[in-house]
Formats: C-alpha cells, sequence, structure tokens
C-alpha cells in the first residue's frame, strides 16, 4: 500500500512541477558584490506573465516583478546585499499547482587588477573589423542554422575573420606600437543575407557573441590574451538600435520597445538637431524616432524595463570579460536623458574605465555639447560622456590637404579647428581620427601620396587627444572597388586566410611601399609611448603662414616641436617668431631618424614632411 502511494505521489508532482529549460533567461549570470544592488531578470517563456515570483535566499529581496504586453515576458527586480556570498539562488515560479524552479548563479567577481582599466591620451587605438582583419578558425565561415553564410567574393558580404584570427596577430598590432584594440561590435549579428551584418551592428542577441566569430568564452580569453600583451581592449555598443532579426522582434516585451516605423520613418542622420535649442519637434522626432535604417528597429529607451535592461547588459559584459572601455555606437541618436542615465551609472560602477560615444556631428559647438561637464549649456544637461570621437579633427585633415581659400591654405583647417578647444570639457580626451570604418580610406581621401598620409599621421600622433588608427591605414590601404560604398572601406588584411598570395603581417609579404609606410608608423607610434609631453602636455600653436603649421606640446621638464611643411620644398622655420617656446634650447632631435638639429638659429625643414622634434 505504501509503495502505490508513493508512486500515486511521484506521479502526481512529476504533473505539477515544470521544469524551466525551456525559459530564456538574462543575463544568464550575475556576481556577487557588484557595485549595484540592483538585479533585473529577464525571463522570456510560454504564458510566464500568469506566474507568481518567489526568492528565499538570506540577503536577496524581491522588490516586484513586473509582465510584459506580451504574456510571455516577466521581469523580476530584485536587490542583493553586498553580504550575499557568490553561489546559487533559487527562483521559484508558481501557477496554480504548477511549479518551476530557476536555479540563478551569482559568481564570483575576478580579483585581477589588470582588467577595466579605461583608456586617456596616453593610448594609441588600433581600430579593426574582426570579419576583415584575420580568419583563424575556417570551421565557423558558415553556420548551420543561421541566416548568413560566408561570402568573400562578395566586397559587403561575410568574409569569416574571426576572434581567432585576431588573436593570432596580436604581435603584428604590438609591434606598431599599438596599446588597445578597438573592435567593432562581436554581438550575435543573425541578419538575412540580402542585409550583409558582418560589421555587427544589428544585434539579434545582446548576450551572446556571434557564432561566426567565435563564443562568449573565446571572446573572454581573447581579452586576456590582449592584456597579457599589454593591450587593452574597448568594446563597440549600440543602444540606439537592433537588428530586425533579433528574438525580441518575434514578440516584444512591450510594444513601445521599439519606435514605430510606419510613423517616423528613417532618422534624418542629422546629429546636430539633438543639441539646437531651436530644433522643431519633427525634427527632433525624425533624428530620435526614426529608424537608422529599415533593418534596424529604433529603440525607445524611455520604457524604464529597457532601460534597466541595457544598463545592466553593460554591466554585464564589462564585468563579465574585463573590458577596459566602451564605444557607444551613434551616441547622439537616442534619448540624451537615457544616455546621460547610462554613462553615469557605467563610470560610477567602474571610475577607472572609460567611454567614447560617436557623436558624427558638422561642427565643433555641437560635438562639445556631448563631453560631460560642458559648461555654459542653458538647458542644463550633462552627458556624464567622458570621450567623444573628434570628427572635427577628420574633417580639418581632408580639408588641410584638399583646400585652397585663395589667400589662405586649408592648413589653416587644423588651426582654426584646435582653436575653439575652449568648447570641450577637457579636449585631451577627445578621441581623434583620420578616418575609420563608416568614412573613405584616408590615404585614397589624401590623394594616394604617402607624403600626404605620413603628414597627417605624425599630426595624428602629436596633437591633443586620443589617436585612433583604423586597420590598414598602416600600409597605405586604398580605397577599394565600388567606388565610396562600405565595402570598399573594409578591405581583408592579405594573410589573413589560408591560400593568401602573401601575408601583410610580415616584411617578406609586405610590398615594398607597404613596408616604409609600415616602418615610419611602427617609428612615431612607439617613440609617442615614452613622450610625456604628448601623453599629458599643455599645446601652443602658432597662425600657418606660407603653408606652414608649427605648433608644440610641453610640460614643465620635456618640450616637442611639430612642423607640418605642406609645401613642395624646403622651408626656413624662424627662431625669432618661436623664441617664446625655443628660449633657452639650443638644439633638438628629430625624432624619426635621431639627427641632431641646431635651433639656435633659424633652420630649414624638408618638404611635404611633418617634422617632430624632441628638445635635448
Amino acid at each position: 500500500m505504501k509503495r502505490t502511494l508513493s508512486l500515486i505521489f511521484a506521479l502526481s508532482f512529476s504533473v505539477l512541477f515544470v521544469h524551466a529549460q525551456d525559459i530564456k533567461v538574462e543575463p544568464p549570470f550575475w556576481y556577487a558584490k557588484m557595485p549595484t544592488e540592483k538585479l533585473q531578470i529577464s525571463l522570456h517563456g510560454e504564458e510566464l506573465a500568469l506566474w507568481r515570483v518567489s526568492v528565499n535566499t538570506p540577503g536577496i529581496t524581491l522588490v516586484n516583478q513586473l509582465a510584459g504586453d506580451s504574456e510571455n515576458y516577466l521581469f523580476i527586480n530584485l536587490t542583493i546585499s553586498p553580504d550575499v556570498a557568490p553561489g546559487k539562488i533559487d527562483i521559484d515560479l508558481r501557477k496554480g499547482k504548477k511549479h518551476k524552479k530557476i536555479s540563478y548563479e551569482l559568481k564570483e567577481r575576478s580579483i585581477d587588477s589588470n582588467r577595466n582599466l579605461g583608456f586617456s591620451s596616453e593610448d594609441v587605438i588600433y581600430l579593426l573589423m574582426p570579419d576583415r582583419f584575420a580568419n583563424g578558425n575556417p570551421e565557423n565561415d558558415t553556420i548551420e542554422g543561421m541566416l548568413e553564410p560566408a561570402r568573400r567574393d562578395d566586397p559587403s558580404g561575410r568574409h569569416g575573420g574571426d576572434l581567432k584570427g585576431v588573436q593570432e596577430q596580436l604581435d603584428y598590432i604590438k609591434e606598431l606600437g599599438m596599446t588597445a584594440v578597438w573592435l567593432t561590435p562581436v554581438f550575435e549579428n543573425d541578419q538575412t543575407p540580402e542585409y550583409k551584418g558582418y560589421h555587427g551592428y544589428a544585434a539579434t542577441d545582446m548576450y551572446k557573441v556571434d557564432r561566426r566569430f567565435g563564443s562568449n568564452e573565446e571572446f573572454v580569453a581573447f581579452v586576456q590574451a590582449c592584456h597579457d600583451k599589454g593591450l587593452k581592449v574597448i568594446m563597440d555598443m549600440i543602444h540606439n538600435h537592433i537588428g530586425d532579426q533579433h528574438w525580441w522582434m518575434k514578440d516584444l516585451p512591450f510594444k513601445n520597445w521599439v519606435h514605430d516605423q510606419s510613423v517616423y520613418g528613417n532618422t534624418s542622420y542629422r546629429g546636430s538637431v539633438a543639441s539646437d535649442p531651436y530644433a522643431s519637434k519633427y525634427d527632433e522626432d525624425k533624428l530620435i524616432k526614426g529608424w537608422f535604417v529599415n533593418e534596424m528597429p529604433d529603440l525607445d529607451q524611455r520604457n524604464p524595463v529597457l532601460a534597466d535592461y541595457l544598463i545592466q547588459n553593460t554591466l554585464w559584459w564589462i564585468e563579465y570579460s574585463g573590458v577596459d572601455g566602451i564605444r557607444m555606437d551613434t551616441y547622439v541618436y537616442p534619448y540624451k536623458e537615457y544616455m546621460a542615465r547610462w554613462a553615469k551609472e557605467v563610470i560610477e560602477a567602474y571610475p577607472n574605465f572609460n567611454i567614447v560615444g560617436e557623436s558624427w556631428v558638422e561642427n565643433v559647438a555641437s560635438e562639445s555639447y556631448w563631453q560631460e561637464d560642458k559648461a555654459g549649456e542653458d538647458d542644463g544637461y550633462n552627458s556624464h560622456l567622458p570621450s567623444v570621437t573628434d570628427f572635427q579633427i577628420h574633417f580639418a585633415v581632408r580639408d588641410a590637404f584638399n583646400s585652397d581659400f585663395g589667400w589662405e591654405s586649408g592648413i589653416m583647417k587644423l588651426y582654426y579647428a584646435l582653436s575653439q578647444d575652449r568648447l570641450y570639457s577637457d579636449p585631451m580626451k577627445n578621441v581623434i581620427f583620420l578616418d575609420n570604418h563608416d568614412i573613405g580610406r584616408i590615404f585614397s581621401t589624401l590623394g594616394e601620396n604617402p607624403d600626404n598620409l605620413k603628414m597627417a599621421y605624425a599630426y595624428l600622433l602629436t596633437t591633443r587627444g586620443i589617436p585612433q588608427v583604423y586597420y590598414g591605414t598602416e600600409l597605405a590601404f586604398k580605397q577599394g572597388p565600388g567606388e565610396w560604398g562600405d565595402g570598399a572601406k573594409r578591405a581583408e588584411m592579405p594573410g589573413g586566410w589560408a591560400g593568401d598570395e602573401r601575408s601583410v603581417f610580415t616584411k617578406e609579404g609586405r610590398t615594398a611601399a607597404e613596408n616604409d609606410m609600415f616602418d615610419y608608423v611602427k617609428k612615431i607610434t612607439n617613440w609617442r609611448k615614452s613622450s610625456k609631453a604628448i601623453h599629458e602636455g599643455k599645446l601652443l600653436h602658432f597662425l600657418p603662414t606660407d603653408n606652414v603649421y608649427v605648433y608644440f606640446r610641453y610640460t614643465d621638464n620635456e618640450r616637442v616641436m611639430v612642423i607640418m611643411n605642406m609645401n613642395d620644398k624646403p622651408m626656413t622655420i624662424s627662431r625669432k617668431k618661436h623664441i617664446e617656446m625655443l628660449r633657452g634650447f639650443s638644439a633638438a632631435e628629430d625624432v624619426m631618424n635621431g639627427a641632431s638639429i641646431d635651433i639656435s638659429k633659424d633652420f630649414q625643414v624638408p618638404a611635404k614632411r611633418t617634422t617632430v622634434l624632441q628638445f635635448k
């Protein structure tokens, strides 16, 4: 009789107890003793909105549970005491007699001090696209069940580069003198072949690395490998939009998580509207609520559950991977109040961390608006964003080599850009660049003239700010076929794929012209590592005259003189004109060739060269 009752009880319990393997849980785990006590857990599964939650772990309080507009979502808000140790939390869900249990893990935080270090003007950032850099694992080029296969013959298709490939070439990046690596997004982008999502900016799962790049674990290993070689890692994120194949789009948690494209259409791409005191409501809505492209649903961060989800996702990746900084894509397109909250909470949680926001706008005033602690803003806005992408420096370099304004040369654009630095709260924190993955290759922009590229590169590494170098610049990559389309800007690195005829990762595999540019970049980039005047010094410049621009970087103990001679002939530099910075010095060293230069009197500099002199 006892055996029969036991069997009946067991059968009845198996009917009542429902296993939780069919529930998608985000974040997949969390950490004990995090900088924030708040934790929002998102649960997705059939009719979960009808279930009730309880948590009975000491030190953990269930604040509330929220059902989504979809009955398949449940959001659990917890507070976790700093006293709670790493381990498992049992989350119980009940609906009538049915019972589900989720065993949720709080992991132990890393004690490694060589992580989450931030980046600064001491660094030179190397920007690369994993899909186009190197293919370390051909087995993951095309994944069964994922929508887009590898198509190397298509300039805008997926080519198969991955994390393993990049990791195998870290010595190449290190040799160049780079100190940080910025990868375009590694999130899953399971988009259709027609969309071409190799670039990573259309996330379909924000908690997964795209399997064609590798795994979450491989990304963590990549970050550790970079740290072991003294390289920092900057992670690219996007909170303005997702991909239209994101798993949310099949079952939106809340109807207002995504702006209605039928009402707002696509964005105007005019970022200056966000800081314009006279902007119309129509233009504001077009910028903020319009979709970036048809395949990128635009997120509405005013929904508090979505805002918490996105901020928490950021904190999870920082803690999980150990990355040192974040580059936030399309920073001026979302609601600026949300972006300020996001930046503030991230920096408060990780004080040594750094963030650069992509602020692609048309002028210095619009650019400076987005940097933290900006004084004099009538609207009282503080972005809490440490660093902005300084597009004004890119525009100035482009125009310096390609414009003639009659009575003054294009090089004045460099002077004009820096002369407005008072508008920034800290221009030394600006990330400066010649080009990137969205802009035409700088070598082609500068007329495919190696002298022009060397001049521009030396300027980039000696002016104020944090230099970012786009992969291939060190090899004078040209704009590829397809005129100015995206694929033409994002060529493969020869030698990154098995069977390539040559490898630019070796001296023997590079052409004479490539080695010449590589050696130039390597020399000046490695020199920059030791220059306190460049890292933290003040800047003083002189009005360009006769197509020559002179500026100094200096501290109390070190002084560097930079002379950009745009002319096709040598030019004489007046000691008298520059005496306020030359007084007390009679000799300087050319950092590129080690030559001693007599500056006790007027001296000459070569044609079409940026001469960098370090004072003795």
